[in-house]
């Protein structure tokens, strides 16, 4: 056969699998009718399973292949059981009813770290004119706001060159506060030591672990031996403090505010390197120009359960911004996921009837919120 008459069998095929689907589509909104009146969930897993296993068998050298058509159609025709009941009731209501309003000023901003930290730089982007307060651990962030000592917390979730800071996504994980806002802030970092200190006499480079990996180039190729520590304006602070010849990485500002000689600048690996910082609070917002939204959630022990979850975005043309996977305390080898995604959950149907959906239909689910990122 020629490829002109294989491609004409395949579109003969094809013409016979689309009235199947439709007519397999149509008994799923029977389906969902059915489980309505009797009040059973969308999500079936010992059937899928059963499903699955079958395909695999009979598709014989196809099987793992049409398994994995399968699981998509059984993904899709769970999203339109959900639409038709309009499922993800008590979700919908929180976030029909969540806050549209700016905060009121003046308002209460915790951050990790000291004065002079990328986090205070953060702070007063997102809000301006604000004094933060500062604590020594992430997680001191967290129980701010969770004993209404704060407002608002701000934290740094993932820089460009390094990757993303886990420490904090395990909180989120665990708290579940809202992400109320967004901001991204461009990070160049310096070499800072006491006044006098010469750059042959250093021992020890101080910073923050994200410091440290953002100029591990640098670092290097300076042979300088490294020391973790709290945060990059902390170092600063400590080597301002010591009478040892140490060196700290840090901010211009955060090496100006103590003091420090600046022996180098710029010394990041990368020119564009640049840190993302989110807002959390007890209270859900979401303004009218919000454009990213964020999830948390552990997945049914189905096959290719994670595959189906992410086809449901790709199929409505929703770009998946960021997947985080964390281990579950007390679980051996399972996860939760964090996922963002760009959209606005009350301006798109569609995207309120997707997230409502899978917060019926996922373990440990949390919408996190649907806030406005500022760019750099």
């Amino acid at each position: 056969m020629t490829l002109d008459e294989v491609r004409r069998e395949i579109d003969a095929v094809d013409n016979q699998l689309i009235s199947l689907l439709v007519r397999r589509m149509s008994y799923s909104e029977e389906v969902a009718a059915i489980k309505q009146r009797e009040h059973l969930p969308v999500l079936n897993t010992a059937r899928e399973e059963e499903i699955l296993r079958q395909v695999g068998e009979k598709g014989g050298r196809f099987g793992g292949a049409l398994q994995t058509v399968y699981s998509n159609i059984m993904s899709v025709s769970r999203a339109l059981q959900h639409e038709q009941l309009h499922s993800g009731e008590i979700l919908r209501a929180v976030i029909l009813n969540a806050s549209r309003k700016a905060p009121a000023q003046p308002c209460r901003v915790v951050c990790q770290g000291v004065e002079g930290a990328y986090s205070s730089r953060a702070a007063r982007r997102v809000f301006p004119g604000c004094t933060p307060v500062f604590t020594t651990h992430f997680e001191d962030v967290f129980r701010s706001i969770e004993n209404n000592s704060a407002d608002f917390g701000i934290l740094p979730v993932e820089n460009s060159s390094a990757g993303s800071v886990s420490d904090v996504y395990d909180l989120l994980l665990k708290y579940r506060f809202s992400i109320v806002g967004g901001v991204d802030v461009k990070i160049s970092h310096c070499l800072a030591a006491s006044p006098g200190t010469r750059f042959a006499q250093i021992r020890t480079v101080y910073s923050h672990p994200q410091g440290i990996r953002q100029c591990s180039e640098y670092l290097e190729k300076n042979h300088l031996p490294t020391q973790i520590y709290s945060n990059t304006a902390a170092a600063a602070e400590m080597v301002a403090g010591s009478r040892e010849p140490l060196a700290a990485i840090c901010s211009r500002e955060a090496a100006e505010r103590c003091g420090l000689s600046i022996l180098a600048e710029d010394i990041q690996n990368s020119g564009d390197n640049c840190t993302r910082f989110i807002v959390i609070a007890r209270e859900l917002r979401i303004p009218p120009d919000a454009d990213k939204i964020g999830l948390c959630f552990s997945l049914p022990h189905i096959t290719g359960s994670l595959y189906s979850t992410l086809a449901r975005f790709a199929v409505r043309g929703l770009n998946l911004t960021k997947i985080e996977s964390r281990p579950i305390p007390g679980r051996n080898f399972e996860y939760f996921f964090y996922l963002d995604f760009t959209g606005n959950v009350l301006q798109s149907p569609e995207v309120l009837d997707l997230v409502c959906a899978l917060s019926e239909e996922l373990p440990d689910f949390s919408f996190l919120g649907n806030y406005k990122e500022l760019g750099v």
